[in-house]
């Protein structure tokens, strides 16, 4: 049962529908599990207008993938909300994609933080963030008591 929800929430976040921030983005989920979740995000067509990639896109990345490790925690019947991100920038991507790793640090009843470190192809850290999501039970009848949802509200 577990594993058909993982798989569930895995699926909800790596087929997202075109109108979501994360289709829109590029996003794509290679690994996935509450310890660790891996993504990719192209450099083009999120930048900003000096031709770098956008902080704001790596925050979105970021946010993306802690999200999903911490719905993956949350489990059956939970949700997550992002309520805590914190990003440093350390150096530009001009093109091709990025990729981020997602590590909890801490996984509680109440609360998930996870470290998401940004490469770029070359390996180099474009950036580091660490979100903290809040965990919550599912109110029976409300919009939360569907699939547990990843990133803020």
């Amino acid at each position: 049962m577990q594993q058909d929800r993982e798989r569930q929430i895995r699926e909800i976040f790596s087929n997202a529908a075109p109108d979501t921030l994360v289709s829109r983005m590029g996003i794509k989920i290679h690994e996935a599990s509450a310890e660790r979740v891996v993504g990719t995000m192209p450099v083009t067509g999120n930048t900003q207008p000096y031709g770098l990639l956008h902080g704001g896109a790596s925050c979105v990345l970021a946010e993306t993938l802690g999200s999903l490790g911490s719905a993956l925690h949350a489990g059956p019947d939970r949700f997550t909300v992002g309520i805590e991100i914190s990003a440093t920038h350390h150096r530009g991507a001009t093109a091709g994609e990025v990729t981020g790793v997602a590590t909890r640090v801490h996984g509680g009843r109440t609360m998930t933080t996870y470290e998401i470190v940004i490469t770029d192809e070359r390996g180099r850290r474009v950036c580091t963030a660490r979100l903290s999501c809040l965990l919550r039970d599912a109110v029976p009848g409300s919009p939360a008591a569907g699939p547990p949802r990843g990133g803020s509200s």
